[in-house]
């Protein structure tokens, strides 16, 4: 089994005032000199960890990681319920990067993003090719209409208990009521018990698709944690993450200059594997990398062997 990287801290950090209020938690670390990486978290709301430093070399790579808006370290937060996420939509993450990407002085990196960070970097990817070497795309989506609706909606026919506590948590009695609208609703309720009961169910349901085996996942013990990854992804999702249906597919010959690894498990329930493969035919070069015992988790061990081979490959490019 290959391991991660050996711990490391940050040699710099710091927040970035990108306007609309707004200053974005960002830190660098491993080689200061070595090839600039940047990781685009998950979610949206999820936050960057420490763990994810140690997908990469630190004498190779210069890792560049940030908070996307109103979580993880970035102010304001989400989680307090008088944040307006108004100004938090992912044409402002894209904003963000560029604005980060010039702070550091940074001509073009390496992307790497899982799940909700793989839609945003195609997404800045094909906005941006000239600043793009390489990207890393694990538990691919595109965050289309279907995508989504699949997820909250049609995924609960492989999981029916834990479907049937996320629907009745949304208070609906219309059998064909959109969920993502109903927990909107209760997350912006103003009493505070009924958001936080929402926000709870929200992360069991998102905790039960992730894995092949469902088991409970440690950041959705933290009330802070759940309220913030809650209101952002229901902010995005019912809003369809202002992208075109289909658009990052339409345009994926943007990235035919941008090498690419796409890295899937065949047992993904949450983003099942055709959202990959269609990427993969739609990007020119690119190399789909099917990991057959894994789901949607990339701490899964298939996966994270996949992940460091990947960004192993491009080091020296």
């Amino acid at each position: 089994m290959t391991s991660l990287f050996p711990r490391i801290e940050p040699y710099d950090r710091g927040m970035l005032d990108v306007g609309d209020g707004n200053r974005i938690y960002w830190e660098v670390c491993g080689n200061a000199s070595g090839k600039p990486a940047v990781v685009f978290h998950g979610g949206p709301g999820s936050g960057c960890t420490e763990e994810v430093r140690r997908l990469f070399d630190p004498q190779a790579y210069r890792i560049v990681l940030f908070d996307q808006r109103n979580c993880g370290r970035s102010i304001p937060h989400a989680s307090d319920f008088a944040t307006d996420l108004a100004a938090n939509m992912t044409q402002h993450l894209l904003a963000d990067i560029e604005a980060l990407r010039r702070h550091l002085g940074i001509e073009r990196w390496l992307i790497f993003g899982s799940s909700w960070g793989a839609t945003l970097a195609l997404a800045y990817a094909e906005t941006h090719p000239g600043r793009v070497s390489e990207m890393v795309l694990a538990s691919v989506t595109t965050s289309r209409p279907s995508e989504i609706h699949w997820l909250y909606h049609e995924a609960g026919r492989l999981f029916p208990e834990a479907w049937a506590r996320f629907r009745a948590g949304a208070r609906v009695t219309d059998r064909n009521a959109d969920l993502i609208e109903a927990y909107h609703r209760l997350l912006n309720d103003p009493d505070p018990a009924v958001r936080e009961e929402a926000a709870k169910n929200w992360c069991e349901w998102e905790a039960a698709v992730v894995s092949v085996d469902p088991k409970p996942l440690p950041r959705y013990d933290d009330p802070k944690f759940r309220m913030a990854f809650a209101r952002i992804v229901t902010h995005y999702f019912r809003h369809n993450a202002w992208l075109e249906d289909g658009i990052l597919l339409r345009n994926a010959y943007h990235l035919k200059d941008i090498p690419g690894i796409l890295i899937h498990g065949r047992l993904d329930l949450g983003s099942p594997l055709d959202n990959a493969w269609e990427l993969s035919r739609a990007w020119p070069g690119s190399e789909l990398i099917v990991v057959h015992d894994a789901g949607h988790e990339t701490r899964a061990p298939g996966m994270r062997e996949s992940i460091l081979a990947a960004i192993g490959q491009f080091a020296g490019r």
